[in-house]
């Protein structure tokens, strides 16, 4: 469905400024004065498309709702179409005239009407009317407002969605409609992108080779842990009633290493018996490492007769 703009028919009659004008001749040819020829074969269409409409057409200077309004620009109504009539196969409307355009045709300073309404491409039937502009311009040298097809603007919201400027038409968009659909249809570079089915595979391999180290690793610090726990027990370092409490400390981070430094200087606990393989008790401890022992091992030091020195 195509949009035109000619036919343009005379205001002024000798009685005035009309109430009632014609919008286009009787059918079903319509041949305008620039050569293009449409048809009107159901003039009654046209009135049940307006009826449909519900709201009346408006008539403008120059055509300005097509050309000023989709920019923004201020496009003001000279009157209003608020009824149709098919008189003998043309369409006549009856105008509700501003002052403005009352005044301007009254003095003959706009003399010609040109609607403007839909037609099918394919046999330029028309179709509904659209509007009305009031000009001075014969048919014949309206070159702007009188083209093969006039398309409507393209929306200024639509042309920055697609990145380009307000000026574009609609080829323009249409062009680059049909390289976003070549983009979202063309296959993915494997070098950069990989099937979501085998990226899902991947990531939960990679999580479940993750738990099972996590497993290996808690499983080793667990045989370390009773491994250490055993040797402070025989070596009497620890008694069997804190042996819970040492192995909670070793599974919190860095606490078998913790556990072991202690261990390096933990004399005998009270009651144990030494195995120091010969060796005498260390006779001299530093007070840092007196400190980190436990009050258990603290008397077995001293029990020893080790001594505290800074």
């Amino acid at each position: 469905m195509l949009t035109a703009r000619a036919c343009n028919l005379s205001l002024v009659d000798n009685d005035g400024i009309p109430d009632w004008i014609e919008l286009l001749p009787a059918g079903p040819a319509i041949q305008g004065s620039d050569g293009r020829a449409w048809t009107l074969p159901d003039p009654t269409a046209l009135l049940t498309a307006f009826t449909a409409r519900n709201k009346p057409l408006v008539i403008d200077w120059e055509h300005s709702s097509e050309h000023r309004a989709p920019q923004g620009l201020d496009a003001p109504a000279a009157g209003w179409i608020d009824q149709l009539e098919a008189r003998h196969g043309a369409i006549w409307g009856h105008v509700d005239w501003t002052p403005k355009a009352a005044a301007q045709i009254a003095k003959k300073e706009y003399r010609f009407l040109s609607p403007v309404f839909t037609y099918a491409k394919a046999d330029s039937r028309i179709i509904e009317l659209i509007s009305a502009g009031l000009t001075n311009q014969p048919n014949l040298t309206l070159t702007a407002l009188n083209r093969e097809e006039s398309p409507m603007p393209v929306p200024a919201a639509l042309c920055q969605a697609l990145n380009l400027p307000e000026t574009a038409d609609e080829a323009l968009v249409v062009a680059r409609v049909q390289t976003l659909n070549l983009a979202l249809n063309a296959a993915p570079a494997l070098d950069k992108f990989i099937p979501r089915p085998d990226y899902d595979a991947a990531l939960s391999r990679a999580s479940n080779a993750e738990a099972k180290l996590a497993e290996i690793e808690q499983a080793h610090l667990s045989q370390q842990i009773e491994t250490a726990l055993n040797q402070a027990l025989k070596a009497g370092q620890i008694c069997p009633a804190t042996v819970d409490f040492y192995r909670a400390g070793c599974r919190q981070e860095g606490g078998l290493q913790a556990f072991q430094d202690f261990l390096k200087t933990a004399p005998p606990v009270l009651g144990a018996k030494p195995e120091l393989d010969g060796h005498k008790p260390p006779t001299a401890l530093n007070r840092a490492a007196f400190e980190a022992l436990s009050p258990v091992a603290q008397a077995a030091a001293l029990k020893t007769g080790a001594r505290i020195t800074d």
